[in-house]
């Protein structure tokens, strides 16, 4: 039977704390949209949100998740990752610890929006017309935010990237995917700021592929394959094992 190392039970570790933040974050920034169809309507989107309150406090309550669960990745990554290469890996955490607080503070738009919609009776003053403006405002400055925030997501990529590639104990592959998402999630990201019609340009869709392909199939790696063992970590881990049982 073979001997599970410390090198990939920390991988497989990493890969749980990862598949939250993917399972979670799909959740609440791909599923909860959908399905909610907010467009540019102050009346229709505050409409939708009556109709789906639940769904979407689901997916406010998924978005504190995904972030919490992103506040240890990067930590279990350094102690896998930071033996090949110390202040590659200490950038990565920096960058991706950078977003969280951000990350927490831009979920309070959505809560303003439970706020408005709650029919409290200080509301009662405020028309519909007026009421419905402010969640839309509330929803766009969410949308902005979630710009900021794909930042430094972007950025933490590639040093993620360098490392897996680096490393060996994970296929190469994945770590190319990393480094090319983390220039195509970043160009996206200041596509938006940039340029106001950034959406509407031919291409734009693609350029956060790479990353999700890397990043999911890093998640998936880590938890069903963990890491490889470097050669000389294998034979001290078996030559420990041979002296204890001896």
């Amino acid at each position: 039977m073979q001997q599970s190392t410390p090198t990939k039970r920390l991988a497989r570790t990493a890969g749980l704390l990862y598949l939250v933040v993917v399972v979670a974050g799909i959740f609440a920034l791909m599923y909860v949209p959908s399905q909610l169809k907010i467009g540019n309507d102050p009346a229709a989107a505050l409409a939708s949100i009556d109709a789906h309150e639940g769904l979407f406090r689901a997916g406010i309550a998924a978005s504190l998740v995904c972030y919490l669960a992103f506040l240890l990745l990067p930590l279990a990554l350094y102690k896998l990752l930071s033996p090949y290469g110390r202040s590659p890996a200490a950038v990565m955490v920096a960058l991706a610890v950078a977003s969280v607080p951000l990350s927490f503070a831009n979920v309070g738009h959505r809560l303003e929006v439970l706020n408005l919609i709650s029919g409290a009776d200080y509301l009662r003053g405020i028309a519909p017309d007026v009421l419905a403006q402010q969640v839309m405002l509330s929803l766009k400055a969410y949308s902005k935010g979630m710009v900021l925030n794909q930042v430094f997501w972007s950025l933490w990529l590639a040093p993620f990237g360098y490392l897996v590639y680096k490393s060996g104990i994970l296929p190469k592959l994945l770590g190319i995917l990393l480094m090319v998402g983390s220039a195509g999630y970043a160009a996206e990201a200041f596509g938006y700021i940039l340029l106001a019609d950034f959406a509407a340009l031919p291409g734009a869709g693609l350029l956060s592929i790479p990353a999700s392909l890397g990043e999911i199939g890093t998640c998936l790696w880590l938890c069903v394959m963990g890491a490889r063992e470097p050669v000389h970590s294998v034979d001290a881990y078996n030559t420990g094992i041979k002296i204890a049982r001896n």
